[in-house]
């Protein structure tokens, strides 16, 4: 009776570690043994060498302080990253702190929380496409602010540049940082509020001495869903940036449509052990096994 106790919780787990297993580590594993590949034109040997990962990095230690490719194409990346995490932690904390402490009913909660979601019953590049005609040059953007005489020409900055690229990313991923925070917050005893009420704490007290470290756990869980989704993102950049903005992600799939794997591999583990450190940071600071 011991031993099937004992292995019981094996047994649970299994279907999901053997998913797992077949749909991550393995294709990981196949990606770390092409990068280690040669490849001439359009042909792949399998090899063991490093050159791939030289060519990404080709040159950029002895340029500095001018920054090589990979390190421009990785600060434009991170800059995204950056200001999407900031943008999408400050409205997604907004609209979680509302929901779990502004709406009294749990009916209504749960209303305006799938009201939130709506925007996930349609297709990211369906969402993508509907900024083209608010943002364009002709658009209601720019038609409305030249009616009011905000401007006498229209704005090209819009369109097809970092403001489309940002806007649009959080548009796509603030709701993976609301749904941790909001988690989060409805797991905080009422009770500790009150107490700090009690004490003659203000708004702003209870705020940050009370909530905002209660909520950390999901704080650092919606993190890491936008700061990896981001960082290996290359379709709204490339849509919305007309293919003129440098990331990573679009990076490697330049490398992959034009059939070299080996270099798009080595560029993939590079950015994998990049986002894996930044993941690494956040837990250090963060236990997010207390949200699991």
């Amino acid at each position: 009776m011991t031993s099937r106790v004992g292995i019981a919780p094996y047994l649970q787990a299994m279907p999901l570690a053997l998913v797992f297993l077949l749909f991550l580590i393995i294709p990981l594993i196949f990606i770390v043994v092409v990068s280690f590949w040669t490849y001439e034109n359009y042909s792949i040997q399998p090899a063991f060498v490093v050159q791939n990962y030289m060519d990404v990095f080709d040159r950029c230690i002895v340029r500095l302080p001018v920054l090589c490719t990979t390190f421009k194409t990785y600060l434009s990346t991170l800059f995204f990253c950056v200001v999407v995490w900031v943008l999408t932690l400050a409205i997604g904390f907004t609209v979680a702190y509302f929901l779990a402490f502004e709406v009294r009913s749990k009916a209504i909660q749960s209303v305006l929380f799938l009201v939130c979601t709506i925007p996930f019953w349609t297709s990211n590049v369906i969402r993508m496409i509907s900024w083209i005609p608010l943002l364009g040059r002709e658009g209601l953007v720019n038609q409305t602010l030249q009616k009011i005489g905000a401007i006498d020409a229209p704005l090209d900055w819009l369109l097809y540049s970092k403001f489309s690229v940002t806007i649009t990313f959080v548009h796509l991923f603030t709701f993976f940082m609301v749904v941790p925070i909001y988690n989060s917050m409805l797991r905080i005893d009422r009770s500790l509020i009150e107490a700090a009420r009690d004490a003659g704490a203000t708004g702003w007290q209870t705020l940050t001495n009370v909530i905002i470290p209660l909520s950390k756990t999901g704080i650092a869980i919606g993190s890491i869903f936008v700061v990896t989704i981001v960082m290996g993102d290359f379709i709204t950049i490339g849509l919305m940036g007309g293919q003129q903005i440098a990331s990573v992600g679009k990076t490697i799939s330049v490398e992959i449509s034009y059939l070299q794997f080996p270099i798009a591999a080595a560029n993939a583990v590079v950015l994998l052990l990049t986002v894996l450190i930044m993941i690494f940071a956040l837990t250090r600071v963060v236990d997010i096994r207390k949200e699991l």
